[in-house]
């Protein structure tokens, strides 16, 4: 009887270790990996995106980035458990829904940051110390930054800006302009404002339950925020298009300030005619204009910035 009922017991362990390693995965987040992207903005506007040495370099770094952010998310789920429960859409999460356990989750994440500390080190000292400041950010951030208004907002930006300052540090720099980060900060600005806009509208009454720091933002607030950085985002775009000292002298980049204008007022368009914004990630993988505006400009930019001079 215990010879025959051992393999039963012992069958479904196969399919349990690859239920939570898929719920781990989720808890990832792959689909957000594509925010690392930032990290090519050195290489791309800096003009050694053909460079086999710095491609290689930041194409490592995108993937220690992404195991870093990884390890933020899987932190983050841990730390907001019980507001994700309450949750309309974040209760379906694995750590949430009870699919990956807390102790899984705690494991996950210590290798996760080990892994990305040990190969970043092989990499770049200075890429390193990068890594190290975005995990400190986001440790606070997941803690307590997020449930501060205005900073949480920033928190975010801040770590856009360390995207592509972690490209920098992989690259030996000859043209790339400051204005990029001023650029970042606006856009990451942009997008989080809007996030909170669209968690504000679906939660609505009920949003103070489930992040504490809509309680310090309402609608009309949030839109006054959102028209003053959507419109610095356009002049500071602009100015970097023409007064870069990396770019053309024929001043071909400012071609690409239309891109960025209608991106922005579709991006708006979203937010206040159809309540998107939530989950931008969402909204570039799925919404066609977003999607092919931002590929025009991108090739647009590295056209000029290759073939312009």
């Amino acid at each position: 009887m215990y010879r025959s009922s051992s393999p039963l017991l012992a069958s479904p362990q196969p399919a349990m270790i690859f239920a939570m390693i898929l719920a781990l995965l989720r808890t990832m987040r792959p689909r957000q990996w594509p925010k690392n992207g930032f990290i090519f903005a050195a290489l791309v506007f800096d003009r050694q995106l053909i460079d086999t040495g710095p491609f290689l370099a930041t194409l490592a770094g995108f993937g220690l980035l992404c195991l870093t952010s990884s390890a933020v998310y899987v932190i983050n789920d841990l730390a907001d458990l019980e507001s994700d429960r309450k949750h309309p859409t974040k209760r379906n999460r694995p750590l949430a829904s009870g699919a990956l356990s807390l102790a899984a989750a705690r494991t996950a994440a210590v290798i996760l940051i080990l892994a990305s500390l040990a190969g970043s080190l092989a990499l770049n000292r200075n890429f390193t110390l990068v890594i190290v400041g975005y995990l400190i950010l986001n440790l606070l951030y997941s803690f307590w930054l997020k449930h501060v208004p205005i900073i949480d907002v920033f928190s975010i930006a801040g770590g856009f800006v360390l995207r592509v300052a972690a490209g920098v540090t992989l690259i030996t720099v000859e043209r790339f302009s400051p204005w990029l980060y001023v650029c970042t900060t606006l856009l990451a600005l942009f997008i989080g404002f809007g996030k909170r806009r669209a968690e504000l509208t679906l939660l609505q009454s009920d949003a103070n339950s489930h992040r504490r720091v809509l309680d310090g933002y309402t609608i009309s607030y949030l839109d006054q925020l959102i028209m003053i950085v959507s419109s610095t985002t356009v002049i500071a775009y602009s100015l970097y298009s023409f007064s870069a000292v990396n770019l053309p002298e024929n001043h071909l980049m400012m071609l690409t300030i239309p891109f960025v204008i209608y991106g922005i007022f579709h991006y708006l368009h979203l937010i206040h005619v159809d309540n998107e914004g939530g989950a931008p990630e969402d909204l570039l993988l799925r919404d066609r204009p977003l999607m092919v505006t931002l590929l025009l400009w991108g090739l647009s930019s590295v056209v000029i910035l290759y073939l312009g001079s």
